[in-house]
């Protein structure tokens, strides 16, 4: 099972959004995206990526409107995939996402008080690599989230990739009042 959430990611002058998706078993954050807006392109690219590395047998969000929206469904049913979604008020149906938001706040967020995007953008990365690949969680045996999803994740589950790039969108296609990060 896979959960998405969204945050918003305070800076010294505005805001930008997070979306991250998770592996519920392992922990691991296997995709995140940060975006000015809260538009469908940057929610798809993060749950692409995370496609391209396995498929859950469930997913689950919030009901909010950045998760039902027929692009982001659609992407789900169409790999197979049962869609969740919280009760009203349920905050513990994802609570491993809430725990993740609460710590990235707490030690990288706000002791930075990033200046732009693309500070933010370094700062999160950075966090999530350590929490993925270093920081080993309690209720895991002591072993990071990254050996985790490895020993769940036999290599035949794994899609044939021979690159690591990301599929470009020609310029004329983006709105030019968001700023994609």
């Amino acid at each position: 099972m896979w959960a998405a959430d969204i945050t918003y990611i305070p800076m010294t002058r505005g805001f930008l959004y997070l979306v991250v998706v998770m592996d519920w078993y392992s922990r691991y954050v296997l995709a995140w995206r940060l975006s000015s807006t809260m538009d469908t392109s940057f929610r798809l690219d993060a749950l692409e990526d995370a496609l391209r590395k396995a498929r859950p047998e469930i997913f689950n969000t919030g009901q909010g409107a950045q998760f039902t929206s027929t692009a982001f469904t659609d992407k789900l049913e169409t790999a197979g995939v049962q869609i969740s979604m919280d009760g009203r008020g349920r905050w513990l149906d994802n609570v491993f996402v809430e725990r993740l938001w609460r710590r990235l706040k707490y030690e990288e967020v706000h002791p930075r008080a990033y200046a732009n995007g693309l500070e933010a953008r370094i700062g999160i990365g950075q966090r999530f690599r350590f929490y993925n690949e270093t920081r080993p969680h309690q209720a895991l045996s002591y072993k990071t989230p990254a050996a985790s999803w490895a020993a769940k994740v036999s290599l035949v589950d794994l899609p044939l990739r021979l690159d690591d790039t990301v599929p470009t969108t020609p310029q004329g296609q983006l709105q030019q009042n968001v700023v994609y990060i």
